[in-house]
This record gives structure tokens, C-alpha cells and sequence, in this order.
């Protein structure tokens, strides 16, 4: 979900908690015209471009249970620490959040900037359409590997991002516990990376790193939806985020080599970043986590909706699992490992959505 993605048809306003917010927030004056449109995109939150005289805005409510078919709940209580994770990351790289307008915590609900989709698009958007750069992926390495190092070993922010219990309703379990379940034979090794992503806590983790929540802005990649922000394990970020590089690879054959050298980019920029433990032992748990992503992204609970072509999800769940069994020390392998046995390029497959 993200402030700049393609709209739904506009209506008049979806409540009057909302309108008051805005009133209340001094975003909009008492009378003033408003027109709420829903934005598309994202299962967790209700998203709305509101536009008033002269201005627009994002506003932002989370959702107790999510949009997919499976049963996922989560605490609204996320609302409040993806608020406190764009604070964060505004102090350290502005370019890269929308700015911050307003926030009501108890009723789960900000406002922030709206960015034009015209000067921001969305990654995912450019992939899937064959528009692939590889100093995108470089840029959004970059980004996240001077994030975390702007929080490592920062005991406040620890404290403050003592969010255990969203992750793992939002990541843990969705995806690697519930992958677990629905592949028995690997069960002991997933749970084991789920074991391991839950106890390292060395930065502050974005938890979302998704090209569908990462905008092309003119200057900086910007990140949004950090919902599941959590001081935790860095290498989840970057796993989180090469793994779509990968699925993306089997949809757009076209593309295929840049997205495989974009994917090889991003863990490259963003190792040179690591400078809060040994850089091997960062890339082993981005390296290792990332099969078990990868077939998340077809069996846990939140598939990705591109491939809808059989042999392409059973690809992944061959591959993920070979890699599963016989595990590599570094995302390059992966990669590398991937490559090698990709099939044929065909026609791409799957949609556009979000």
C-alpha cells in the first residue's frame, strides 16, 4: 500500500472519525470540502488520498484483520510504530519517507504527504513492466544498509521497537511458521530460521522492504508501509526484499538478466554498509532466510499474485527447497544458484496489481 498508487473511483468521505481527524489535526478546517479517494494496494491498512483547496494529503488506518483469504489478524497497535519508524528514518534520510503531517495513536490513524505518482512511481509498477534498473536496486541496498547501521546498538531505540508480538503476528508466523506447517519435510529447518530471525535483535527493522512499498522518487528511493517495524535482525530486510527480484525474474523474462544483476546490487550496496558485526555473518542470514521466503511467497499466507502460472510456483518450491537442504553462505550464491536453473523463458505471466 502506498501514497502514491493508482486510484479507485473517488467518493465523498469515508466517516466522520476521519473528517474530525483531519479537523482536530488542523489538516482541514470546519466545512471545508474534502474529497476522500481510496488508494489501492496492500492488504493491512485502508489508505486514502484526501483532497482538500489547494492541497492533498495521505491519511492511513490500520486494519485489525487483513485482506487474504487466510485468517491474519494483527494488532492495530503497528499504526503507532510505523509512525515512530518514518520519525526515524526522516532524521536520517528525508528523501526517502513522505513527510509527516499528523498522528492520532489511540485511533490508529496518520496523515502524511502525498507524492504524485507521475514524479514517484512505484517500483513494482516499473519491474513488471520491464523497466529495470540496476542503480535502483543499488540505491535501495544503500538505503537500507545506512538505516541500520544509523540504529545499531541504539539501547533507546531497542526499547522503543520492542515490537515481538507484531512481528511475529505480521512475520514470523505468516510466513515462515505457516510455511513451515504446509511443507512437513522442511518444517524443522524453517522453524529454526524463524527461531533465529526472532532472537537477533542488532537494528531497527523496516519488516516491509517490498518493491510494491518502495518509490522511484527523483532523488532517493522512498520507503513507506513500515507497519511491521521491529528492532531485530537487519538480514530480514534484505532476504525480504531480493527475494522479489528473484519471483519477479521467472514474470519478466525479458528482464531477467538485469533483475538477477539487480538483485546481486542490492546485497553488494548493501553490505559495504555492515559495519556493526562481521559482514559474512550478516550475509549467511539474509543468505539462508531467503529460500525460506522465497517459498512463503507461494505457500504461507501471503502469496504473491503474479504467479499464477503452476510451473513457475513449482520452480520456487524446488529451488527453495534445494536450498533449504544444502544452504549457501552468501546472497551471490543464492542468486547464482538460482540462475543456473531457472527455466526456459516464456511469455510473462500473472497481472499488475498490487
Amino acid at each position: 500500500m502506498n501514497v502514491s498508487s493508482a486510484q479507485m473511483n473517488p467518493v465523498p468521505g469515508p466517516g466522520t472519525a476521519l473528517t474530525d481527524f483531519l479537523i482536530t489535526q488542523g489538516l482541514a478546517e470546519p466545512g471545508e470540502t474534502t474529497r476522500w479517494t481510496p488508494l489501492a494496494g496492500g492488504v493491512s491498512s485502508d489508505l486514502w488520498r484526501v483532497d482538500l483547496p489547494g492541497r492533498s494529503l495521505c491519511v492511513k488506518r490500520a486494519l485489525a484483520k487483513l485482506k487474504v483469504s487466510a485468517d491474519w489478524q494483527a494488532p492495530v497497535s503497528r499504526n503507532a510504530y510505523e509512525w515512530a519508524w518514518m520519525r526515524f528514518a526522516s532524521r536520517h534520510r528525508p528523501d526517502s519517507v513522505p513527510g509527516l503531517l499528523a498522528h492520532d495513536p489511540g485511533a490508529g490513524l496518520f496523515a502524511m504527504e502525498y507524492l504524485p505518482p507521475e514524479r514517484y512511481p512505484i517500483w513494482k509498477a516499473q519491474l513488471l513492466e520491464g523497466e529495470v534498473r540496476v542503480t535502483t536496486a543499488a540505491a535501495v541496498g544503500e538505503l537500507l544498509g545506512a538505516l541500520h547501521a544509523a540504529s545499531a546498538g541504539d539501547a533507546a531505540l531497542a526499547a522503543e521497537f520492542a515490537t515481538d508480538a507484531n512481528f511475529h503476528a505480521l512475520r514470523i508466523e505468516p510466513y515462515l511458521l505457516a510455511t513451515a506447517a504446509a511443507h512437513p519435510a522442511l518444517a524443522d529447518t524453517i522453524r529454526e530460521l524463524a527461531d533465529r530471525t526472532a532472537a537477533t535483535r542488532s537494528a531497527l527493522v523496516h519488516g516491509d522492504v517490498s518493491p510494491k512499498n518502495i518509490l522511484v522518487g527523483p532523488s532517493a528511493p522512498v520507503l513507506l508501509d513500515a507497519e511491521c517495524a521491529w528492532y531485530g535482525d537487519p538480514a530480514f530486510d534484505v532476504a525480504f526484499c531480493v527475494n522479489h527480484l528473484l519471483l519477479k525474474s521467472l514474470v519478466v523474462p525479458g528482464r531477467r538478466s538485469e533483475l538477477l544483476r539487480s538483485a546481486r546490487a542490492l546485497a553488494e550496496a548493501y553490505a559495504r554498509c555492515v559495519d556493526w558485526e562481521p559482514r559474512p555473518a550478516v550475509e549467511e542470514r539474509a543468505a539462508t532466510l531467503l529460500p525460506a521466503l522465497l517459498l512463503a511467497r507461494v505457500d504461507g499466507k501471503s502469496p504473491v499474485e503474479y504467479l499464477t502460472d503452476d510451473r513457475h510456483r513449482q520452480f520456487v518450491r524446488t529451488a527453495a527447497t534445494a536450498l533449504l537442504r544444502a544452504p549457501v553462505p552468501t546472497i551471490a550464491d543464492v542468486v547464482d544458484t538460482w540462475e543456473a536453473t531457472l527455466p526456459a523463458p516464456t511469455e510473462p505471466v500473472g497481472t499488475r496489481s498490487d
